[in-house]
């Protein structure tokens, strides 16, 4: 089963262009560090552009944020990628003929609307903000032990 990246590409996206603002940023070069295609970087930016929440100008490799990245939650980012499209998908090709088959799905039904609900609720407290900084933390900690592996105390 295939399962979406858009979000996590999209973060990723977003994140580039708070880091490098005096940068130029292709959507090639954007695409190298996310390890995909210009296209689908170029459909991702599209629809942060429809969003509101990046702004860019054809042939001008200088995309930028339309608002500050504390003011921009994950749920914006998600709903401006994957519309209303739910977190988790029920399968409705089960066997009709099956009395779990038939009635599974409208018994997860309620339970995936909660679960839809909370976790949208948890990502509209996340900011990119909150992101970038803990992207900080992580590569000031992995740099702190490069430097240790490299330099060890005697």
């Amino acid at each position: 089963m295939k399962y979406s990246t858009k979000l996590s590409d999209t973060v990723h996206v977003m994140v580039l262009i708070a880091i490098n603002q005096e940068k130029s940023l292709s959507s090639a070069s954007i695409a190298e560090s996310v390890h995909t295609n210009p296209g689908f970087v170029r459909q991702l930016m599209l629809k942060l552009k429809k969003a509101g929440l990046m702004t860019s100008v054809a042939g001008h490799a200088r995309p930028s944020l339309s608002k500050p990245a504390d003011q921009i939650t994950l749920l914006d980012i998600y709903k401006a990628v994957e519309g209303d499209k739910p977190l988790l998908h029920l399968d409705t090709h089960t066997n009709p003929d099956c009395g779990v088959g038939i009635n599974i799905q409208l018994s997860l039904q309620g339970f995936y609307n909660e679960i839809q609900k909370a976790a949208e609720e948890k990502m509209n407290t996340i900011t990119l903000q909150d992101i970038i900084d803990t992207y900080y933390q992580r590569t000031s900690i992995e740099n702190n032990l490069q430097v240790t592996v490299q330099n060890p105390i005697s």
